[in-house]
């Protein structure tokens, strides 16, 4: 690959606009959800589902109910997504409101992790 490829491509990275939001982990038998939030949904859907399936999730809720039910047993969703113009700007306090809203209405719901 050349370099002005490769410059090409960086700069893509840098300018993408990733979906960020809420993520939950809803369980169908319990009806207990885990919320988190994400800077890039689908990467963080992945990173989850890879540690859940290694069996070293940090949450130890989540982790007990997803050995039970497995990835079958749970729905996956954004449950809130943040509209933003710019990647490079940091969004964590508008996602951790965000959270804390659907947390709010949602009584079955907590945190993935802190």
């Amino acid at each position: 690959m050349d370099i002005k490829r490769k410059k090409q491509l960086l700069e893509a990275y840098k300018n993408r606009h990733p979906e960020m939001g809420v993520i939950s982990y809803c369980c169908k038998e319990t009806d207990e959800a885990f919320l988190g939030i994400s800077k890039d949904t689908k990467a963080d859907f992945n990173s989850t589902n890879v540690k859940l399936a290694a069996n070293w999730h940090p949450n130890k809720r989540l982790q007990e109910l997803w050995n039970k039910y497995g990835p079958e047993g749970f729905k996956l969703s954004v449950i809130k997504v943040l509209k933003y113009d710019d990647p490079n700007e940091d969004h964590t306090v508008e996602l951790e409101d965000l959270r804390e809203q659907c947390l709010a209405a949602n009584p079955n719901a907590r945190r993935i992790w802190k």
